[in-house]
């Protein structure tokens, strides 16, 4: 006898969704514009596993967001539940599989468990997201080498944002992310979209709409979108005068080398690597100084950059150290503000960049100083070579470099 063949309708993917299905790696943050079909795609990405027999989760910032979603679920895999708990908020299917859910207001729950994929949703609300993913999500995934979708709308830089930069990433060969705007469903009508934007102000619209991150009240770089140049690379051409800034790596931070057009006031070359050893890096400094032909190079000599500008001095580059002091710092990060203000400048479209510069914040010390930094968690290599670039350009590193002289 034939066992009997169970038919479930789930809904067919439009195709923005299947691109991110198509894309996805292990570890996948979709930022998205409202009405996308985030949830969709998340309950999507659990079920096909649970129906394979096994355990998956589901994570709502609080209690209330999960109820919509558990009924949802219900009455999508009737056919296959065997056992429902409305009070844990768990699901038992034909084969084996599991569906539990949990709202973030308390992540000590699920300790114990394991799970094969795991779903956050509206992830950028989740007031401790961080603590949750590090201390509790991430490791229910190390038993069965489980992957995990964060799904949200913006809300700022917070570590949404922190997650998002990571799927930009090549280098972070576990994530990927995506920034979809609610245009890319095609069951929403546009005009209906275009009547939202003459109701809302042009921050929230980009926000709620276009998935973009806006810039945070401590931001320091405004119109970092207006500088973006498209097209084509830019190559060495003669008569162009060429300044380097670079950023040394340490030890989980990357080296970054930004190459800028004095004339044409452009970044239009940047390098970034990381895990090489300083024989590999001094051989990557010294191919672009014999292809771009720099009139001046600057380089951050704290820490190990010191003895590696003493050796490219050997090797004949001409290079000038700039130590990099709160004050000295500051001087050439205001510089760069205010080129992005007055727009003076044009970078490429990289998403590396891009992203470093619209998380980078000032704060205040305890003794009232200024200090300009990346998030926790995050990068701001690409940020501080253009920095050093940008003070050459525009003769910061000439004062601090004349002021030194005068003191001595």
């Amino acid at each position: 006898m034939n066992p009997k063949t169970i038919r479930l309708l789930l809904p067919e993917p439009h195709a923005a969704q299947k691109r991110v299905f198509e894309e996805a790696r292990r570890f996948n943050v979709l930022c998205c514009g409202r009405r996308w079909g985030k949830t969709v795609a998340g309950q999507d990405r659990l079920i096909k596993p649970a129906l394979e027999g096994k355990p998956v989760a589901w994570f709502a910032p609080i209690y209330r967001q999960l109820q919509e979603t558990w009924r949802e679920l219900q009455n999508t895999l009737q056919p296959v539940i065997v056992t429902r708990n409305a009070d844990e908020h768990r699901l038992e299917l034909l084969g084996g599989g599991v569906i539990d859910m949990f709202s973030l207001d308390s992540s000590d729950v699920v300790r114990g468990r394991k799970y094969a994929s795991a779903v956050i949703d509206e992830a950028a609300a989740v007031p401790h997201l961080q603590t949750a993913w590090q201390q509790a999500i991430r490791p229910c995934l190390a038993d069965l080498k489980g992957e995990a979708w964060f799904l949200s709308t913006p809300r700022g830089f917070n570590y949404f944002k922190t997650l998002h930069d990571l799927g930009q990433d090549p280098e972070n060969e576990d994530w990927a992310s995506w920034q979809l705007p609610t245009t890319t469903n095609p069951y929403i009508d546009p005009d209906e979209i275009e009547a939202a934007r003459a109701d809302m102000t042009q921050g929230a619209f980009a926000q709620e709409f276009l998935a973009q991150f806006v810039d945070a009240g401590d931001s320091v770089f405004r119109h970092v979108h207006d500088a973006i140049r498209m097209g084509a690379k830019r190559e060495p051409t003669r008569g162009t005068e060429i300044v380097f800034g670079i950023d040394w790596g340490r030890s989980n931070d990357f080296t970054a080398i930004a190459v800028v057009d004095v004339k044409a006031r452009e970044l239009v070359h940047l390098e970034r690597f990381t895990k090489l050893e300083y024989s590999l890096q001094l051989g990557r400094v010294k191919a672009l100084h014999e292809r771009w032909k720099p009139i001046q190079v600057i380089a951050e000599a704290n820490s190990i950059g010191t003895p590696v500008i003493e050796q490219l001095q050997r090797d004949g580059l001409n290079i000038t150290p700039w130590t990099a002091t709160n004050s000295s710092k500051a001087a050439a990060i205001e510089a760069l503000a205010l080129a992005f203000e007055r727009r003076d400048i044009k970078i490429p479209n990289d998403s590396i960049l891009i992203a470093e510069l619209l998380a980078f914040s000032a704060s205040k010390t305890i003794t009232g100083l200024v200090r300009y930094s990346a998030p926790h968690g995050g990068h701001d290599d690409t940020v501080m070579a253009l920095a050093i670039a940008w003070a050459a350009v525009s003769g910061v590193i000439q004062k601090q470099v004349k002021a030194r002289a005068m003191w001595l």
